[in-house]
């Protein structure tokens, strides 16, 4: 699960994850979900799910580019 701070996220925008290691990749956003529902815009303070290509762990830190 992501909760969001501040700012929208939308499907398509580009995000930078950040382990706590310091080992990060990119990715367009390709899906998120709220309770099962596909959504296009998550918004401050929105609790989602979001389609990753590469395993994270909790407290990973997402940036948007």
């Amino acid at each position: 699960m992501v909760k969001i701070k501040s700012d929208d996220l939308k499907v398509g925008d580009e995000i930078k994850l950040i382990n706590s290691n310091g080992s990060e990749f990119t990715q367009k956003v390709e899906s998120m979900q709220i309770e099962h529902a596909a959504i296009d815009i998550a918004k401050a303070g929105d609790e989602f799910g979001l389609k990753v290509v590469q395993p994270v762990k909790a407290k990973t830190e997402i940036v948007k580019i």
